[in-house]
């Protein structure tokens, strides 16, 4: 069995304050001594950064949609395995999952998957004894989420949290903590969430430093520890990469398989990497903001998502990384780009000189593309044989034209159907964000299209 203590951080609606909460009871749980194991629910790459930098393990993300409702509790003892806690913060309100689904992805259901206890982080900075009703109403809802106690957050007086606190002495439901506001909690935001980590450097730290202080002066840190240690041992079924690619490394020098990184490049999951390693690849990170070549004997290339809108400049202005990428694609050497990748390949972004191996261009937009996809491989690449079906997911405000290629990606089920991306030769690139835990064989076939 997999006994980890741990706690779901959930809030009734998007802007709560789980991202604070979360980020700061993983800062001061860390600052403890406590090897403590953060993850995300959903598809979101951006929290994570900020959970990693509290507690200096890699952030994972748990999506019931992306990868199955069966791998949530695996991909949770694989993060988790030998710590002391865990933390997990929801996804937008407690019971919001995928659209027109029912449950799916939320993180009420990642709660009962983990049979993990939950915090209700609540925003009462506009209401006093009606907090109680709305506590109760999301206690109730459904009798199988175990909600352990109320965090209260944007709290205005000592005169406010008096109120609150009566109130919810008819709840049942114990206060946690109570975090008053606070202009130093906030962290930065724009078009896609908040700013990532790697584009903040000291700021991120000082921020996170902020969030664990705030949290340990006003939660009751031994009660929520109590709380998390209430959560029942999991079967021990736990995710490992080298099973789960389904091969053994073929024997002899392992291919060099790039992967892009840096400020630009913030957008990957953990097990994407760890994958690449079991099929045998060698992995090795480099920044196409400054560096001017690809890793030495590089053999294939993962460019996955983040920023590259806000870096177009810089990334066009290096020109012999760009000249080296498109070199490489062009001699049929694997190359798997999502999103800001696929941006990175095309001829221009926001009228900037990009890579050129696609022939598309790319600009902001006005509209955000944003939600979970349902899709097929439409032709044989080095990431899958046609007719692959995978789920995945968009969120982008840049539109490329065109779409799709001659050959294009992937067809789309979900939510209307068309056809997107594009693959030539090697090059598989496409606005879709998939998890590679769900298909571990995309990363061994693409390791082995890097040895041949």
């Amino acid at each position: 069995m997999v006994s980890v203590p741990r706690l779901v951080i959930a809030a009734p609606a998007s802007g709560s304050g789980k991202t604070t909460v979360a980020t700061g009871l993983m800062a001061a749980f860390a600052g403890r001594g406590l090897a403590v194991s953060p993850h995300k629910v959903g598809p979101d790459y951006i929290d994570p950064g900020y959970h990693a930098l509290a507690t200096g393990r890699p952030g994972r993300n748990l999506d019931a949609y992306m990868c199955g409702p069966e791998l949530v509790a695996p991909l949770f003892a694989h993060g988790a395995g030998g710590c002391d806690l865990a933390v997990i913060e929801g996804v937008m309100g407690l019971y919001d999952g995928a659209s027109g689904q029912g449950e799916l992805a939320s993180t009420a259901q990642v709660s009962k998957l983990l049979r993990a206890p939950v915090v209700l982080v609540v925003d009462a900075s506009s209401q006093s004894r009606s907090v109680a009703a709305l506590v109760h109403g999301f206690a109730s809802w459904d009798p199988q989420v175990r909600i352990g106690g109320v965090i209260l957050n944007k709290v205005a007086s000592d005169r406010h949290e008096a109120l609150l606190r009566e109130a919810l002495d008819e709840s049942g439901l114990p206060v946690l903590g109570v975090l008053r506001r606070s202009a130093q909690m906030a962290t930065p935001s724009r078009h896609l969430g908040l700013v990532p980590v790697a584009e903040r450097a000291s700021d991120a730290v000082d921020a996170v430093r902020a969030m664990g202080d705030r949290v340990r002066a006003g939660c009751d840190l031994d009660a929520l520890m109590a709380l998390a240690r209430t959560a029942p041992p999991l079967p021990d079924e736990v995710w490992e990469p080298r099973p789960a690619a389904g091969t053994e490394p073929a024997a002899g020098a392992r291919p060099v398989v790039a992967v892009a990184g840096g400020a630009a490049f913030t957008f990957a999951y953990a097990e994407h990497a760890e994958l690449l390693t079991a099929a045998g690849a060698e992995v090795v990170v480099f920044d196409p903001l400054r560096d001017e070549k690809l890793p030495a004997g590089t053999s294939g290339l993962v460019i996955g998502g983040g920023f590259p809108e806000m870096y177009a400049p810089e990334l066009s202005a290096n020109e012999p990384l760009r000249l080296a990428v498109t070199e490489l694609a062009r001699g049929g050497a694997p190359v798997a780009a999502e999103c800001a990748g696929l941006l990175y390949l095309a001829r221009e972004l926001d009228g900037r000189p990009m890579c050129g191996v696609l022939d598309a261009d790319a600009r902001m937009s006005e509209r955000l593309t944003l939600g979970y996809r349902q899709a097929v491989a439409v032709s044989d690449s080095v990431l899958a044989v046609a007719g692959t079906r995978m789920r995945g997911h968009e969120f982008h405000r840049t539109v490329l034209e065109p779409g799709a290629g001659d050959t294009p990606a992937w067809g789309m089920h979900q939510p209307e159907r068309r056809v997107e991306g594009f693959v030539q030769g090697g090059v598989h690139a496409s606005y879709l964000h998939t998890h590679w835990a769900a298909s571990p064989g995309v990363a061994a076939r693409f390791v082995e299209k890097c040895r041949e």
